[in-house]
């Protein structure tokens, strides 16, 4: 199973939020290319950044500092925030990133999504944050009244690399995941589902492998010292 450390940047920093709440922030790490170093010289294989800024204010903001951490990781990364435009996908995927992830827009204009799927095959992520079930949109700031399985089954046949689904009321809690919530997640696409949120133990990642999710993305555990990134690309390798 695949195992993505997480960076998330806020005004430069690396960030972490309790709950997708931009005023409950804690501040890990003021050089987010170094923090690319210290997980790549741990072992990790690919990155999950996401730019905060850019998911809240739905443009790109730090697309200069996103260039120097691709190019200093060396590893596939994946990133979300602020992509709502073919134009910024391009951008990003020209500039190294393997990836790019996109949530509101599948809200918002499902049209552009299937665009990007389209123009870019295989390198489009489908992003479900959802709250009580509901997919949350332009950084977790409002709510829709579609569910993230609906969603998730409405755009299964689109040439997507895969689906991230993060329940928001476990994000950076280290409460464990939603696996029921995930279960449902997995029974409803073919494409491949990565967990997010919750994630504090290497016994976590095991259960969200066992249930069939082809990834987990690990953020705050790694960061508090929690788990430790060997732990946690052991775990992986346990389901591999």
């Amino acid at each position: 199973m695949e195992l993505w450390p997480a960076i998330d940047l806020r005004g430069g920093r690396c960030v972490r939020l309790l709950q997708g709440d931009y005023a409950r922030e804690t501040v890990f790490g003021d050089d987010p290319v170094a923090m690319v170093r210290r997980f790549v010289d741990a072992g990790a294989r690919r990155l999950h950044i996401v730019d905060l800024d850019g998911a809240k204010e739905g443009v790109p903001s730090q697309a200069d500092l996103i260039a120097r951490m691709v190019e200093a990781a060396g590893v596939p990364c994946q990133l979300g925030g602020g992509i709502r435009s073919l134009e910024t996908a391009r951008h990003y995927l020209e500039a190294g990133v393997s990836r790019v992830i996109v949530g509101s827009v599948a809200i918002e204009d499902p049209a552009l999504l299937e665009r990007l799927a389209a123009g870019f095959p295989g390198r489009v992520v489908l992003g479900l944050d959802a709250r009580a079930g509901r997919v949350a949109v332009r950084g977790w700031i409002d709510t829709s009244p579609l569910t993230a399985v609906d969603v998730a089954r409405r755009h299964s046949a689109l040439p997507l690399a895969a689906v991230v689904y993060t329940d928001i009321a476990t994000d950076g809690m280290l409460s464990g995941p939603n696996l029921a919530a995930l279960r449902e997640m997995i029974a409803a696409t073919p494409l491949p589902v990565i967990a997010s949120g919750g994630v504090a133990t290497a016994d976590d990642i095991r259960h969200v492998a066992d249930i069939g999710a082809a990834g987990c993305i690990v953020g705050r555990a790694l960061y508090d010292g929690g788990l430790t990134l060997a732990a946690a690309l052991a775990a992986a390798a346990d389901r591999a």
